[in-house]
């Protein structure tokens, strides 16, 4: 499942498991009356097969209130909820009526399945209930007239087509709105919350995969000047300087944030402490070369950088924040400009990578 998946299907979790809970609660209450009447007018197995639903639907009430895994339930009550349905279109005493209830097939598959797997969903069922109808009312010319038949087909078709396209609408919109509420608006980088979301899901990786991760913390030297001197709009303009460069030099698969001020944050996956010291130092290079010009002023900016590496310096990401803090500030007291973390796992000091890289 991609990054973008999972973040739609958590997203959708809390409204799914509403959804649910509601049809669990109207197949109960729904399965008893009609059991009641298949019983009366004579349809026994059809009116078995709608107890063993309220049966279902009443024990999975107790489960989808707490489960952390609403999406395996959810295609455990669905798949068996339409094929009950399939089979009450088979009945012989069911009126041609009872098909009508085949049209919220698509409405719930969107509602509960996402817009892929409903969409599949409601396809195979809308199809099965298609071929029951001619089956079973083949021979009856008045049901078998162009007119009817196009009726029904352009009404299921509108109602998938509108099910499908409002599910879209939603995951677009509820994406969009989590990349605003994780993305710092003045230099577009993810902020905190899209850095501590990106670090867990790394994290797990690394220790899935048993792949080395390293965290560098990133501080702008004397920044304050900048502001003072040329004013705070210039000096957003320059952190907009100093993100994109920092973006231009890392992997698509590295995240970078700003995590408040001047200060900014970079995790680097399958990489060690070692490799990561070259990273920083290439990167506090690249700004001391580079300065930033802005309508003919260069205005020189330099950083330190503190690293620390997942497992040897902390396995959570208050750890590492800490430990790459800590080393940050040391390359603040001995003169800034400089990149401060572990270079190998033998040596348990931090070093002045950029006296050894540089």
């Amino acid at each position: 499942m991609d990054t973008r998946l999972e973040t739609v299907t958590r997203l959708a979790q809390p409204h799914r498991r509403a959804i649910l809970v509601a049809l669990l609660w109207l197949t109960v209450a729904a399965g008893l009356l009609f059991a009641v009447l298949n019983l009366i007018y004579g349809s026994a197995i059809l009116a078995m097969a709608e107890l063993l639903m309220v049966v279902y639907a009443g024990a999975l009430l107790l489960v989808v209130q707490v489960t952390q895994y609403i999406e395996r339930w959810i295609v455990a009550f669905v798949l068996p909820f339409f094929c009950v349905m399939m089979f009450a279109l088979t009945v012989p005493r069911a009126s041609a009526s009872i098909f009508a209830w085949v049209l919220v097939i698509p409405v719930l598959s969107h509602l509960l399945l996402g817009r892929r797997q409903g969409l599949i969903i409601a396809l195979l069922f809308l199809t099965i209930a298609a071929v029951i109808f001619f089956i079973k009312h083949g021979d009856n010319p008045e049901l078998m007239q162009a007119l009817p038949i196009a009726n029904i087909v352009l009404i299921s078709l509108c109602i998938l087509s509108f099910s499908h396209v409002y599910e879209m609408s939603r995951e677009k919109s509820e994406l969009t709105l989590l990349r605003m509420a994780q993305t710092d608006f003045l230099t577009g980088l993810a902020n905190r919350a899209r850095f501590k979301d990106s670090f867990e899901r790394e994290k797990q990786r690394a220790l899935r995969e048993n792949q080395p991760m390293s965290l560098l913390v990133i501080d702008l030297d004397y920044f304050k000047s900048v502001n003072d001197r040329f004013g705070h709009e210039t000096g957003d303009k320059a952190l907009v300087y100093v993100a994109d460069l920092l973006t231009r030099r890392l992997r698509a698969t590295d995240q970078v944030c700003r995590l408040g001020g001047e200060e900014f944050g970079v995790i680097l996956v399958d990489t060690n402490a070692e490799l990561a010291a070259q990273v920083a130092e290439h990167m506090r290079h690249s700004l001391e070369t580079e300065p930033f010009i802005l309508g003919g002023q260069t205005i020189a900016l330099t950083m330190s950088i503190g690293l620390a590496e997942f497992r040897h310096d902390g396995d959570s990401l208050r750890s590492l924040l800490g430990a790459a803090d800590q080393r940050l500030y040391q390359g603040k007291a001995q003169g800034r400009n400089q990149v401060i973390g572990r270079v190998s796992e033998a040596d348990d000091s931090s070093l002045n990578t950029s006296a050894i890289v540089g």
